[in-house]
């Protein structure tokens, strides 16, 4: 009987289709939900968002309710972050480093450089954030949303700690500026505060803990307070440059730690001609800030990028942000232009207005010089701690953001918990601790170093981000953002990656290598199934190669000598026949597997409006996944099952990569085994079954089969006529691959290249028998199946005679060099009864009625029928007293017999009758016909 709309059949009822076009609603759905947050104001509907403060936000306009507790606009929520975290330690305190050892050459290049680098990665952040919502987690969200969970939370965890370091790398910089106003200033005890190795690290931690109270008290406050210390730093910058201007020729004193000189004083000559001129070049000496290490062009260019990698300082604050896809681009800009103005103003002035032997000894001159040296103590202690903040927020949520995701799984829901009025405490604690473990390393070049390594990482993902995603020609990535090309994203990414091993290989190996190893074990083991409803940039690279080397792939130009078998296993409930799936998986030999399954029904039939394959269509896909399995899936509504199979024969595969090969179960009488539900199975499971319902329904006891033999039949016909190698596959509900492997008794994978309805001496030699031997041997190929024997049985039915011996040894030498030369490694094995007990010129003519050989119509008499089924009986035995230690066993399938033929409804059942005869109580059965020649002899 046949379902409305199912099959319902196992390997018992033979077929099974599917056509499958992977119709999902994924892409559209994700792109829907782009043009909703990018033109909010023309649609009523929000799009749901999964940021901290669980609000919704549309992207390019801000929503009165939606936008709930996003109170930051661009210039207090980007360009005051973004400027302040890029003046940080170094405006004060390292650029008078830079220029004294780099000189004003080299210092205003590697300005250039860096934000170059900054400028073009810049350019992607601005595309990935006017391309949609951009929510709590900054880049990392970015990264994530694009590249997809594994390298999101790879480099996510990096950009962590990239900012724990930037933090770090600030505190130490307040501090070295505290010291340097309260501390010893004369070699002894005397000043304000004592100086020694611990004592810095003390005054870190102080700086540290204060931090935490106040990103404890809440990110906004910092962010309220930004435009005032951002004014604070501007009005203490601008007295600098006032000094440079008025002071005149002076003597600055040395530090009491530079250990590396025997003098204590050092010019400052004012604005002069030859002071510049002097600066213009390189003058390379010792850091005598970390213990006398040797200075050089990655130490400088380590020291100059660590000071001016805050462009993210606005995109960490997106949760906080009113309209993050304006403000981000806009606040960021403006803030990476004023900034390289400053420097490069600052660069010049100090190079004509003091000695290398001043910048190179004393970190911190700007203090003395300054018309009114608190000025300088001010800025360095609110551009520093200011960074710090920056950074220290930025860290918390982008760990919030990752533990959000689930990333590393119940690893991190200590901070989900630790939220209290959507402020990450447990997240902000867990930060404070790691930068902590950062200022042990105590020199500020050195934390500087490994600060602009893994700032440049991020950068790096963030322009393969957008790279990627260019290239592949993703029609929903449309950024308002008009500036960015792939040009820009792969000039960025060139840049970060090689002034990454500029500045430190070291330190830039060891980033990448654990950036790999985190994207391994996330792929791994990281049960955040986001994949799928991110979008990930790995499927539309995929897609596009694919799509490319498809079109490569000509059909006009197989060779046999890379023949592969590309399968089509027609299923009608995989609940019954698991093990053939998993067998058939084994012998494509790497080649497309294709599982097909036709529902049987009329369009529009039902009361969905949707076709009901798309629904079932992931119910198959996670049996593939259950199945583990390397297969595609097809599936096909057709008016009866035949027609649903040519269906599925014509349009699975795509281009020249389509199957070649089509598999199905038997027609017989076996009762069905449902391997979901046997206690003992490898394949149990519940998953498919709920609510009552149990997916992939099959066939039980007492119900009528779906399918007729006569049509069953005429699939087999079918199949032929459209030029595919076919195989039909009986018993493998007994097949257990797991008792091969254990179990010693078993032993052989036997093959009969003989065709027992009319055999003849060159079976062995032809079409059938070669692809009947090339399947057993790629089975043999594998693990599993490695230890067991290949026997091919030598199967000839000329009568004996006295020179039967003489005719025999040519056929088996014959066999013997054909195997040998298609390196196939069997053992011959003849079969003695096979001409004693059998008269098969007395069967021949019989048999050859019930093929697609025949050339009579005329009717068989009843006892032919019952002489052929001895026959067939006979047969059986001599395979069955063989097969006691058995695998699986190649049999030789005849043609079905002609369509046109006289009774040709009764020449089916006798057909199937006499197959089933033949391989009644077989071990698991492959009945094999191939068409093309599918085995070379040659190189």
């Amino acid at each position: 009987m046949i379902a409305q709309n199912n099959v319902r059949s196992t390997n018992n009822d033979p077929v099974e289709s599917s056509e499958s076009y992977p119709i999902t609603g994924g892409s559209n759905g994700a792109g829907t939900s782009r043009l909703f947050r990018q033109f909010g104001s023309l649609f009523s509907s929000p799009a749901p968002t999964n940021d901290p403060a669980g609000y919704v936000e549309f992207g390019s306009i801000s929503d009165p309710v939606a936008s709930s507790g996003r109170t930051l606009g661009t210039f207090a929520g980007v360009f005051c972050p973004v400027a302040l975290s890029m003046f940080s330690a170094l405006v004060f305190i390292r650029v008078g480093f830079i220029v004294g050892n780099a000189g004003l050459y080299v210092t205003l290049l590697q300005f250039i450089i860096a934000y170059v680098i900054l400028l073009f990665t810049v350019s992607s952040v601005c595309a990935i954030s006017t391309n949609g919502a951009v929510e709590g987690g900054g880049v990392y969200f970015m990264i994530s949303r694009t590249l997809g969970p594994e390298f999101g939370g790879s480099i996510g965890t990096l950009f962590f700690l990239a900012n724990v370091v930037g933090c770090g790398l600030a505190i130490s910089g307040c501090a070295e500026g505290i010291i340097e106003n309260f501390g010893p200033t004369d070699g002894t005890d005397s000043g304000s505060i004592p100086d020694g190795r611990w004592w810095r690290f003390l005054y870190c931690s102080s700086l540290n803990t204060l931090m935490l109270i106040v990103v404890l008290i809440g990110a906004e406050m910092f962010a309220k307070t930004s435009m005032m210390i951002l004014g604070v730093v501007v009005i203490c910058l601008l007295s600098t440059y006032i000094s440079f201007l008025t002071q005149g020729p002076m003597d600055v004193g040395i530090p009491h730690e530079n250990s590396l000189v025997n003098f204590t004083t050092a010019r400052y000559t004012g604005i002069q001609a030859d002071t510049l001129w002097s600066n213009l070049h390189t003058n390379y000496t010792k850091d005598y800030t970390s213990n006398g290490n040797q200075v050089n062009f990655a130490v400088v260019f380590g020291v100059l990028f660590s000071g001016v990698t805050g462009i993210m300082a606005g995109a960490n604050m997106s949760g906080e942000l009113k309209n993050p896809s304006k403000s981000i681009p806009a606040g960021t800009l403006s803030a990476v232009l004023f900034t390289f103005l400053c420097y490069m103003a600052l660069s010049v002035l100090i190079a004509a207005t003091s000695t290398s032997t001043l910048l190179q000894n004393n970190f911190l001159f700007l203090g003395p010089i300054n018309i009114w040296p608190t000025f300088v103590t001010i800025g360095i202690l609110t551009a520093t701690f200011s960074t710090g903040l920056s950074n220290l927020i930025g860290a918390s949520r982008v760990m919030e953001a990752l533990a959000k995701d689930r990333v590393f799984g119940p690893l991190m829901s200590f901070v989900v918990k630790g939220t209290y009025k959507n402020n990450p405490i447990a997240a902000v604690i867990a930060s404070w601790v790691l930068v902590e473990a950062i200022l042990l390393i105590g020199s500020l070049n050195t934390i500087a170093q490994i600060n602009s390594v893994l700032f440049m990482l991020a950068y790096l993902a963030t322009n393969l981000a957008c790279l990627g995603i260019e290239i592949t020609g993703a029609p929903n990535f449309r950024p308002t953002y008009k500036y960015f090309t792939w040009h820009t994203a792969f000039i960025g990414l060139l840049g970060t990656a090689i002034m990454m091993f500029v500045i430190n290989s070291i330190y830039a190996l060891s980033s990448i290598i654990l950036c790999l190893l985190l994207v391994i074990a996330l792929h791994l083991f990281s049960p955040a199934s986001q994949g799928a409803q991110w979008g990930s940039i790995s499927q539309a690279l995929m897609f596009h190669q694919v799509r490319k080397y498809l079109l490569m792939l000509d059909s006009r130009k197989d060779h046999v000598k890379f023949w592969r078998p590309q399968m089509l296993l027609l299923v009608s409930s995989p609940r019954s026949c698991c093990p053939l799936i998993h067998f058939v998986n084994d012998m494509k030999k790497g080649g497309l597997y294709v599982i097909g399954h036709v529902k049987v029904g009329e369009f529009g039939d039902n009361d969905s409006s949707n076709d009901p394959t798309i629904e079932e269509y992931t119910q198959w896909l996670s049996l593939v996944d259950h199945m583990k399995v390397k297969a595609f899936v097809e599936l096909t509504l057709s008016r009866n099952v035949r027609e649903g199979i040519q269906h599925l024969i014509r349009i699975s595969g795509m281009g020249a990569m389509k199957p070649n090969t089509t598999i199905l179960g038997f027609y017989d009488e076996e009762q069905s085994k449902d391997f979901f539900e046997y206690e003992d199975s490898p394949y149990k499971t519940s998953e498919f079954d709920g609510n009552g319902i149990k997916l992939f329904p099959y066939r039980k006891s007492g119900e009528s089969k779906s399918l007729g033999v006569v049509d069953y039949v005429r699939i087999i016909d079918d199949v032929l006529r459209m030029r595919k190698n076919l195989c039909l596959c009986r018993h493998f509900h007994r097949l257990d691959k797991h008792m091969i492997a254990r179990n010693n008794h078993i032993r052989y994978i036997d093959v009969w290249p003989v065709n027992i309805f009319e055999p003849k001496n060159e079976d062995a030699f032809d079409v059938v028998s070669q692809f009947m031997m090339q399947l057993a041997c790629i089975i043999n190929m594998l693990p599993v199946w490695k230890k067991l024997e290949l026997r091919v049985f030598l199967c000839e039915s000329e009568t004996v005679s006295e020179n039967s011996a003489a005719f025999e040894r040519p056929a088996e030498h014959r066999l013997d060099q054909r195997l040998k030369l298609l390196r196939i490694s069997a053992s011959i094995h003849k079969i003695p009864e096979w001409n004693k007990d059998i008269d098969f010129a007395k069967h021949r003519n019989i048999l050859k009625q019930f093929t697609g050989n025949s050339d009579s119509n005329q009717v068989m008499a009843e006892e032919n029928i019952n002489r052929s089924k001895l026959y067939m009986q006979r047969i059986n035995q001599i395979i069955r007293d063989r097969s006691n230690a058995t695998a699986v066993t190649f049999m030789y399938l005849p043609t079905p017999p002609a369509t046109p033929s006289v009774d040709y409804r009764e020449k089916c059942h006798h057909y199937l009758d006499l197959l089933t005869e033949l391989t009644f109580d077989l071990p698991p059965t492959i009945l094999v016909h191939g068409i093309d020649a599918v085995t070379s002899t040659t190189l």
